[in-house]
């Protein structure tokens, strides 16, 4: 049998796109080979097993912002198939969303399963194959006709490729690839946690700050939003969002750096000393430790104290204007000397990946070999975390299931 697509890669986006496919072309034959004895095991394991399925931002131009590597390209193939489409398919299918405070989206279930069964039953329903445990080992054309070997000596022969195998830490991951002559840039992590070589808050571990202002000494990096002390070093959205917009620059630095950070938000040094001077004015003769300026946490809020020297006896009028100065340097510049990552939860995200310039956007077809697609992560397209990476799938595999239906329509009327 020669299939009109072969999709190497049981993930989100392989799955994705077979099922816009059959939907556009029921005459289909289509077959997902899988490496593993199981299928959508990212699917599985998002948002601590709820699935994070995308992003409530239905707007094309603000969703592609959140988006390290890949924004420009995203940004067009939005206007075909966005988060608003994602909702509307899965909901057509019975699986209704949920929008959370912070705009990340789930099943109502609270369960991935849910997400992965409707994946599933949509192309088995639909007759796609699914072949699990077959490690591709590599493609070949032959007479015009793509063969996907697999490591069992098996083969399959189809019009069109789908390599949609998600990202890989690696670069010998990429090498099958690479053999077709296609460039890919080195992976890279993405998406991770700041290890922090002195520890000096490693009591405060569950300590939260909601407007935090994070950003990387010497560089231009920066990100405002919740903050986490962890016993290992800092975490929460502010921070995994600027280990994704500083990826690279980070790997350069083998993730030796210095982290800055304002507790209170992206406030100047005038701002911050006039917000101490009016509270000082306001609280003359209340001890320090005991009132925590601007609502923070009082357990930081006492580690700030004792890191400026502060007693726990000294009112706000005793203040003396070196440990003020030293306590607003602390406010708005706390330093962290950050030495190693964590990965954020069991998710692996990478930044590097098919390099985009190989690629026709309007397609996700290789530019050097007709009926070569890729879709996901394999492709150098990464987003923040928030149901990003998920979107990202999902929209490159719509549109390589656009691609070849147009193809299966044009084969069947010649």
């Amino acid at each position: 049998m020669v299939y009109d697509l072969v999709i190497v890669g049981g993930g989100a986006a392989g799955f994705y796109a077979a099922a816009q496919l059959t939907s556009m072309s029921p005459a289909g034959k289509i077959v997902i080979v899988e490496k593993s004895p199981r299928v959508l095991s990212k699917v599985r394991i998002s948002g601590g097993g709820r699935c994070n399925v995308t992003h409530h931002c239905f707007d094309r131009i603000p969703l592609s912002r959140h988006y390290p590597r890949g924004e420009k390209m995203l940004k067009e193939l939005f206007r075909k198939h966005q988060a608003e489409d994602v909702v509307a398919w899965f909901e057509s299918r019975g699986v209704m969303l949920k929008t959370e405070e912070d705009g990340r989206m789930f099943p109502i279930t609270d369960d991935s399963e849910t997400i992965i069964e409707c994946l599933v039953s949509s192309v088995m329903q639909a007759g796609v194959k699914i072949e699990l445990s077959k490690s591709v080992q590599r493609v070949e054309v032959i007479d015009n006709v793509f063969h996907v070997m697999v490591a069992s000596g098996e083969v399959f022969r189809a019009h069109n490729v789908l390599i949609a195998t998600g990202g890989h830490p690696q670069m010998q991951s990429y090498d099958w690839i690479r053999k077709h002559g296609i460039d890919v840039i080195s992976p890279k992590p993405s998406l991770f946690t700041f290890n922090d070589s002195e520890n000096r808050f490693k009591e405060l571990m569950g300590v939260s700050v909601q407007e935090a202002f994070v950003r990387i000494a010497g560089t231009k990096h920066k990100s405002v939003g919740p903050l986490l002390i962890t016993h290992w070093g800092l975490s929460g959205p502010a921070v995994i969002r600027l280990s994704a917009w500083a990826a690279e620059d980070l790997f350069e630095k083998h993730y030796e750096f210095t982290v800055l950070v304002s507790w209170i938000g992206d406030v100047n040094e005038d701002d911050a000393r006039n917000m101490v001077e009016e509270y000082k004015s306001k609280n003359r003769k209340q001890k320090i430790t005991n009132h925590p300026l601007c609502s923070l946490p009082s357990r930081l809020w006492l580690r700030l104290c004792e890191l400026a020297e502060i007693s726990e006896i000294k009112i706000w009028a005793e203040l003396p204007m070196k440990n003020q100065n030293r306590l607003i340097e602390l406010l708005i510049r706390c330093p962290f000397k950050i030495k190693g990552k964590t990965t954020f939860k069991e998710e692996f995200v990478t930044c590097g990946g098919v390099n985009l310039n190989e690629i026709d956007p309007d397609s996700m077809q290789s530019k050097k070999i007709q009926g070569l697609y890729f879709a996901g992560e394999v492709l150098n397209v990464d987003g923040e975390t928030g149901g990003f990476n998920f979107q990202a799938a999902w929209t490159t595999g719509f549109i390589v299931a656009e691609s070849v239906a147009k193809k299966i329509s044009s084969s069947s009327s010649e």
